[in-house]
């Protein structure tokens, strides 16, 4: 062979290792891009034939936009999960099909067979039962959109290897408006977003609609998720303008049929910023009829628009206290506005004033609590879980148990502003489980926040529960493989409050990995642990709000410097020679009275206080006893190195599961885990230097000695930190 042709034939093969290279990338990135909607092969024979023989194709009633959706869904989904070709059945009396349509549509005879079960469901829940000696499924509710909800749940059932036989199920949610709040700007970067750039390409919109926003309106559908907020809550008046209306337009008629109402973030000073008016005073009557009219504008071009989601006179953003009214006074203004299109309106009681020398902890309960039962009917506040900003651990609101004549919205943080970013594996149902479990004793023992939030300890109709998301155009979506598992929690929690977050990690591995057992279970011990994980190796013991300044990546115990002191993380650790810890107990701020007598009690007493919350409630000398006698130095140092030592657990988990991952995700997360290792010794040897000065004490047995100084440490800047645009 002449060179020429031996230097040809390398070239196409090396050509061709290129095109299956990237072939092969492809296959594998789709994997993290899917989510949790894999639906791969059922690999267990058994299991796979017995759903073959169950199922041999689909018959849906009805003709709109969501029902092709759902019957797509479910065609291709089963087709993919069977590894053989389902198809439409003409005929609806044909044996071993699934018959999918809203109630209102089926023939009487079916309507008959699930007549009680309709009864005991609202327009968004769903029936799916097994009619006919097993011989057809039915899936059916009340609405399109639940009929969609249905499929997803039935699809869930094969992706998790569960019998479909004898089915008699119905499901609805417990809460009505389940949202995400972008935190994205209209230049497309995100606040707090870890995950790449906002995935809201407004320069193409609203002629060029991108895959990825039916993706995403599609992966949101499959887990109850009903609303978006578009925008940052550091609102720009820009959003409200005719020429970005018609493009949030463009996205929810792309979102509709997959039961997705838009919202957006109004910043209040909108009047004067696009308006061309002097004030935007909520007494002022050209300000009220701005608004309205604005109202008006927006639901002519979008007829099912959510409303507005507000924060005012927080952290430097315009609101009614800059005119001298108040919360009511501006929220209400815009629930007006609102009201005749069936608008809400999404009040943030995030606020604290650098003028109130008070425990920032109090100022939200003490801002809003007075106006309790005076907002109108379609405004709901938006509180976030704990008093001072998503840490990884903080006791629950005070505000909710506090305003039973005012429905509570909660404000979850889905990305990980304070627990690591992106990098860090950190499974956050466990931490909004615990929340949504606490017992604020607001109307005796059993008044859980999750009763607050669902309407059912205080009646109320209107009912939420929102999440930061976490979402941006890296291929996976969430910057983590294993973040995804916390945007699909949060979505499961959204739809039942009541879920245990076991149950919520089994479903996401089985659906987004493997159901072998040796994977599920380690894998989703791992998860579970994980919160506690990062509790320990950031802030153990009830510590918070030590990270570093502005982007909040890695610790910064030090920082003293900022302009406002409840920025500064010595404002709450309070370390000092005596001890550490922020007293807010009757002898110090009392926040503890915001609480029920019964937390309060419990709270007060340093003895009782449970020791995840000790620091938190207590300046605690550093001599002080532990439940488990150790003295509080060495309890807090053994914590430290505790969320080390859990971490190289999960690494050690992660390594073993290499024959259950496809090569692609297994790299990613074993690399992420490395990161994540590394960040928790720097967290540990950092926080322990700087509080060993004022402990003047060794570090005890079985703590790792810091291989760097005090000095370093405080030395560090991070000028590549993402997300604090």
């Amino acid at each position: 062979m002449s060179l020429k042709f031996q230097i040809l034939g390398n070239y196409k093969k090396a050509v061709l290792f290129l095109f299956i290279l990237l072939s092969l990338q492809k296959m594998s990135a789709q994997k993290d891009y899917k989510l949790w909607l894999q639906y791969d092969k059922v690999e267990d024979a058994t299991i796979l034939n017995s759903y073959r023989s169950t199922i041999k194709g689909v018959h849906a009633f009805g003709n709109s936009e969501t029902v092709a959706i759902a019957t797509k869904e479910i065609e291709q989904g089963l087709s993919n999960l069977l590894g053989q070709e389902i198809h439409k059945i003409n005929n609806e009396n044909s044996a071993n099909i699934i018959v999918i349509g809203k109630t209102s549509e089926l023939p009487a005879e079916l309507q008959q067979n699930i007549k009680k079960d309709i009864t005991t469901i609202n327009n968004e829940g769903y029936v799916i039962k097994t009619l006919n000696n097993n011989k057809q499924v039915l899936i059916t509710g009340k609405t399109d959109v639940a009929v969609l909800y249905g499929v997803f749940h039935f699809l869930k059932l094969l992706q998790t290897n569960q019998s479909i036989s004898n089915l008699a199920i119905t499901d609805a949610p417990k809460i009505n408006v389940r949202i995400l709040n972008h935190w994205d700007n209209l230049n497309e970067t995100v606040e707090r977003g870890y995950a790449g750039s906002s995935i809201w390409n407004w320069q193409k919109l609203p002629d060029f609609i991108d895959q990825r926003y039916i993706d995403y309106a599609r992966a949101n559908a499959s887990i109850g998720i009903n609303g978006t907020v578009l925008n940052n809550v550091n609102a720009n008046a820009l959003i409200l303008t005719p020429q970005y209306l018609e493009k949030v337009t463009a996205l929810a008629n792309t979102f509709r049929p997959y039961g997705i109402k838009v919202y957006l973030t109004a910043r209040f000073s909108a009047p004067i910023e696009i308006g061309k008016l002097k004030t935007a005073d909520p007494y002022d009557p050209e300000v009220q009829k701005w608004w309205k009219d604005k109202a008006a504008e927006i639901y002519k071009s979008i007829p099912d628009f959510g409303g507005f989601l507000v924060k005012a006179n927080s952290e430097g953003q315009p609101g009614p206290q800059n005119y001298g009214r108040n919360h009511v006074d501006g929220a209400n203004m815009l629930a007006d506005a609102l009201a005749p299109f069936g608008g809400i309106v999404m009040w943030r009681a995030f606020v604290y004033s650098e003028h109130d020398a008070d425990d920032r902890a109090k100022q939200a309960y003490s801002e809003f609590v007075p106006y309790d039962g005076k907002f109108r009917d379609n405004v709901i506040v938006q509180v976030k879980n704990g008093a001072i900003d998503f840490q990884p651990r903080e006791p629950f609101h005070p505000m909710f148990g506090a305003m039973p004549k005012t429905p509570l919205i909660m404000e979850f943080q889905i990305t990980q502003e304070y627990l690591g970013f992106s990098t860090h594996l950190v499974f956050l149902p466990k931490l909004f489980q615990e929340v949504l479990q606490s017992d604020t004793y607001s109307k005796g023992k059993g008044s859980t926040v999750a009763k607050i939030i669902d309407g059912s300890l205080d009646h109320h109709k209107l009912t939420g529960m929102a999440g930061v998301a976490n979402i941006g155009s890296d291929i996976n979506w969430c910057g983590h493989p294993f973040a995804q598992a916390n945007w699909y929690g949060f979505g499961r929690l959204a739809w039942n409050p009541n879920l245990d977050s076991k149950t919520i990690a089994e479903e996401w591995l089985r659906m987004t990995f493997s159901n072998n057992e040796k994977f599920v279970q380690p894998v989703q011990e791992m998860m579970i642990d994980s919160r506690e994980a990062v509790v320990n190796y950031m802030t153990p013991l009830g510590l918070h709000h030590i990270m570093d300044t502005g982007h909040h990546y890695g610790p910064g115990p030090w920082v003293s410097n900022l302009s406002r002191p409840e920025w500064n993380p010595v404002y709450y650790h309070k370390a000092d020679k005596n001890g550490i810890g922020f007293d807010r107990s009757s002898t110090g701020s009392n926040a503890t009275a915001q609480y029920a007598p019964e937390i309060a009690k419990e709270f007060n007493d340093i003895a009782k206080c449970p020791e995840k919350d000790l620091l938190w409630f207590h300046h605690v000398f550093w001599e002080y006893k532990l439940k488990n006698g150790t003295t509080l130095w060495d309890g807090l140092a053994l914590k430290y190195q505790e969320g080390v030592n859990q971490v190289a657990r999960m690494q050690s988990t992660w390594g073993k599961m290499k024959s259950y991952v496809d090569e692609q995700r297994f790299h990613e997360v074993e690399m992420l885990l490395n990161i994540q290792h590394k960040e928790a010794k720097w967290w540990r040897d950092a926080c322990l230097l700087y509080f060993q000065q004022f402990s003047g004490k060794e570090l005890p047995s079985g703590v790792e000695k810091p291989t760097q100084t005090l000095e370093y440490f405080e030395s560090l800047k991070f000028p590549f930190a993402p997300g604090n645009n």
